[in-house]
C-alpha cells in the first residue's frame, strides 16, 4: 500500500468515525460538571464565552436533525485541529535543528575534519 492511499484511508476513517461516533457521545455531563452538581455549587456556573458559536455543544446551529448536526460539528471539530496540527507540523518541519548544516557558512571550511 503506498503512503498516499494510506492517508487517504486513514483520512476517510477519521471522518467516518467523527461522523457517526459523535451522535453516541454521552449526553451525562462530564467529570467537573458531575462534582459541581453533586457539590453545591453547579448553579453559579457561567455560560462559556464561546456559547454563541455555531458548533456550541457539540451540535450545529441551524441544522435541526440531532443525528446531522453532531455528525456536522464532529467532522468540522477534526477538520479543524487537523487543519491545525499540519499547519503547525509543516511550520516548525521547515526549521533547522541548531547544529546542523544549514549553520554552517558556505564560505567557511568545515573544521570537523
Amino acid at each position: 500500500m503506498s503512503r498516499r492511499s494510506f492517508f487517504a484511508a486513514a483520512v476517510l476513517l477519521i471522518l467516518f468515525l467523527a461522523g457517526v461516533a459523535s451522535y453516541y457521545a454521552s449526553d451525562r455531563p462530564d467529570g467537573l460538571q458531575h462534582v459541581a452538581t453533586e457539590t453545591g455549587f453547579g448553579d453559579t456556573a457561567e455560560d462559556s464565552a464561546t456559547a454563541d458559536s455555531p458548533l456550541a455543544d457539540y451540535r450545529t446551529r441551524g441544522v435541526d436533525d440531532a443525528r446531522l448536526s453532531g455528525a456536522v460539528a464532529g467532522v468540522a471539530g477534526v477538520g479543524l485541529v487537523a487543519l491545525l496540527g499540519g499547519a503547525l507540523f509543516w511550520t516548525l518541519g521547515r526549521r533547522p535543528a541548531a547544529g546542523t548544516a544549514a549553520d554552517v557558512q558556505p564560505d567557511q571550511p568545515d573544521r570537523a575534519a
